[in-house]
């Protein structure tokens, strides 16, 4: 038997495909990981960690373009902000650009971006008795991260995917409910 011997599919076994068929979409080369196909997942958490907000694409996207779908992916009505109640809206350094901050302004946020080139304290001034608003998306990743069906993606199609990931969600919010009575 030849090495270009056939397969039966009309196409030797030993080329290369470029894309498999069965590679579902929302998915993307991955620049960090030798190109792998991988999956992004922007999460908008409430203060304690529960996850309100969610959008999925390639992992080639960069983070701050899921920012609109996510924070419009909020499923229930949100208060209308107040001056003596405002709502904080915390982002890392990959959000600091003109964009965001337009949308920051237009969603009624008050933004705490962290910005490229100034160090961490000199940005941000806590009070002894308060807690660091920092982490709790990380938090609730790991926490997703406990489920294998979304660690490693099995679903070809996004819809199934998602809906994966809004029963994840479920079961995170009931268990952190349990935990914050």
């Amino acid at each position: 038997m030849h090495a270009s011997a056939s397969t039966g599919a009309g196409r030797p076994w030993t080329v290369p495909s470029r894309r498999r068929h069965w590679a579902g979409k929302k998915t993307g080369p991955n620049p960090t990981d030798r190109a792998k196909r991988g999956t992004k997942r922007s999460v908008l958490t409430e203060a304690a960690g529960i996850p309100i907000g969610l959008a999925v694409d390639g992992a080639n996207r960069v983070d701050f373009q899921l920012a609109r779908e996510t924070l419009e992916s909020i499923p229930i009505e949100r208060p209308v902000p107040r001056k003596w109640r405002p709502q904080g809206l915390c982002l890392d350094k990959a959000f600091d650009c003109a964009e965001i901050d337009a949308l920051v302004v237009e969603f009624g946020f008050t933004g705490h971006i962290a910005r490229r080139g100034k160090r961490a304290q000199a940005t941000v001034k806590r009070k002894a008795r308060q807690k660091a608003r920092r982490w709790v998306v990380e938090r609730t990743h790991s926490w997703m991260n406990r489920f294998r069906r979304i660690l490693i993606r099995w679903e070809k199609r996004p819809d199934t995917y998602i809906a994966m990931l809004h029963l994840a969600f479920a079961l995170i919010t009931c268990k952190a409910g349990y935990l914050l009575r």
